[in-house]
């Protein structure tokens, strides 16, 4: 299946599960997930529009960022040339500094010590940097993220980092056979955002999802995910 054809397949699926849920399709951002292709068909990517991009790691990324970087600033990727970086992995401290001030966004923030590097290397760098809260909803031992009943106090500690932005929160459900067994977890994510809303837990209502992959993305959306994780599904995966 081509890139256009697995586009196609993923936006018809997506406006099905939007029918459903009584959503509108413009709330909904894609992430292409290229972590499994090449920097050539991650240019690819970009060239169709997918403008979001996540890698979950910076050595295995940096090739492309370069690339898209380059192709962006010479005018040949057109107007689609402007990729959008979104780090989706588990990001170590001493990583920091090669991944703020490429990556728009952060999806894996899961500790007082690490919003602390961020916040450093963002203020050398005069910038803000929107992050997403990983909270381990699934309780699973090979989950990163907060405590769903410690993300409250979490988040509290977070208000005293002037350059990190809580752009919402994050997980990631178990791999089921059936996607509908992991609707409990993406309805646990919302319900954790909405009551850091009700509790006025940060300055700013907290509106960001970022939940559903390309085993599960339909029950993400049905739940109320605004930012979908996607790879395999839509930008296939290469043989190294």
């Amino acid at each position: 299946m081509t890139l256009e054809h697995r586009i196609a397949d993923v936006e018809e699926r997506l406006k099905l599960a939007c029918e459903r849920s009584g959503r509108s399709r413009d709330d909904i951002n894609i992430i292409a997930v290229t972590k499994y292709v090449s920097v050539a068909s991650t240019m690819d990517v970009i060239r169709a529009g997918l403008v979001h991009v996540g890698e979950n790691r910076w050595q295995n990324a940096q090739d492309k960022w370069h690339a898209a970087h380059s192709l962006s600033e010479s005018g040949v990727l057109g107007e689609a040339g402007q990729a959008i970086w979104h780090f989706i992995g588990s990001l170590q401290t001493n990583k920091v500094k090669e991944v703020v001030g490429r990556f728009s966004y952060i999806h894996s923030l899961d500790r007082e010590s690490l919003a602390a590097a961020i916040d450093k290397k963002a203020e050398e760098l005069g910038i803000i940097v929107p992050c997403f809260l990983q909270v381990n909803v699934s309780g699973e031992d090979s989950k990163h993220g907060v405590a769903p009943e410690e993300l409250v106090a979490f988040t509290k500690e977070l208000s005293r980092f002037t350059h990190v932005k809580i752009e919402g929160l994050m997980t990631m459900a178990p791999y089921e056979m059936e996607p509908e067994q992991t609707r409990p977890v993406f309805r646990g994510l919302r319900q954790l955002r909405d009551e850091l809303n009700q509790q006025a837990v940060t300055n700013e209502p907290v509106t960001g999802l970022s939940m559903g992959m390309s085993n599960d993305f339909e029950v993400a959306v049905e739940e109320g995910a605004n930012w979908l994780r996607l790879g395999t599904i839509l930008v296939g995966k290469e043989e190294e």
